[in-house]
């Protein structure tokens, strides 16, 4: 069934960008449908985290449209992102807490920056977002008191303090071990449906982000190579997916970054198999 505008939460048209002279997104189309868990993956630095930049409002697309809930965000002032990240929750590689601070107290900074609420209805939110998490008993610890993974659920907890409708993972399942990994995904998935949210996931994990997500979107060579659910995806011919999905040393995606000839930073005569 083709999707309208109201299916989807986040809608990009056409849109490229670049840093400096160098394109990373080269007029991609996407959708992010609304109550579903929708993937980014592909090889590192195919643009993957600068969607996610672009949907934030960090940096503004060079050309093509960028559609939050139906708005053009090119429309927006500084009042109107400020509204539109109100409604969005972001969870940082590596859980990015501050250090200085309590897990409560980094779970109530953003209810306490960004609200009026009373101590006494802050910290009935903050062990609830903590309890959905797993970690109310965990309240008191310190950021250097607790493993990786459960920093990263502090985070996550963190990024729902202000009860988000889109919730932006970058990388989340980065240097977890099985155990933890496992669950992070769990949540992601569980508090995705039991909170009506919609999602967005950075990661290079094949298995567990194939396994959550409704919507798998490849990236590579600032283009969009592949779309649909993970069984469309995963059955791919493309050559490019297929070298991605199966971990392929060899493909369209090189070794070797593009730069000047062997010849040419070594003034010597080409070898077989030399990169060039």
């Amino acid at each position: 069934m083709t999707s309208t505008a109201s299916d989807n939460l986040v809608d990009i048209r056409q849109l490229t960008f670049g840093y400096g002279d160098r394109p990373v997104l080269d007029g991609i189309t996407l959708s992010i449908p609304r109550g579903k868990v929708t993937a980014l993956m592909g090889a590192s630095g195919g643009g993957k985290t600068t969607v996610l930049r672009l949907i934030g409002g960090q940096i503004t697309a060079q050309k093509g449209e960028l559609l939050l809930g139906g708005q053009n965000v090119a429309q927006f002032d500084q009042a109107g992102w400020y509204a539109a990240r109100r409604r969005m929750g972001m969870l940082f590689q590596f859980g990015a807490l501050f250090t200085d601070m309590s897990v409560f107290d980094n779970v109530a900074f953003p209810l306490r920056e960004h609200t009026d609420l009373s101590e006494a209805l802050v910290r009935d939110i903050v062990l609830m977002k903590l309890c959905a998490v797993g970690l109310r008993g965990a309240r008191d610890l310190m950021p250097s008191e607790v493993s990786g993974g459960m920093a990263r659920r502090v985070a996550l907890a963190r990024a729902m303090a202000l009860d988000p409708e889109l919730l932006m993972y970058d990388e989340p399942f980065a240097g977890l071990d099985p155990i933890s990994l496992g669950t992070a995904a769990r949540l992601i998935r569980d508090l995705n449906d039991t909170m009506g949210l919609t999602s967005v996931v950075v990661s290079h994990d094949l298995d567990e982000t194939f396994h959550i997500a409704d919507k798998v979107v490849i990236l590579a060579n600032g283009k969009i190579v592949a779309q649909g659910t993970p069984d469309e995806v995963r059955n791919s011919t493309d050559p490019l997916v297929h070298q991605f999905i199966h971990a392929l040393p060899d493909g369209p995606v090189r070794f070797h970054y593009p730069g000047p000839t062997v010849e040419q930073d070594f003034g010597v005569a080409s070898q077989a198999g030399a990169p060039r």
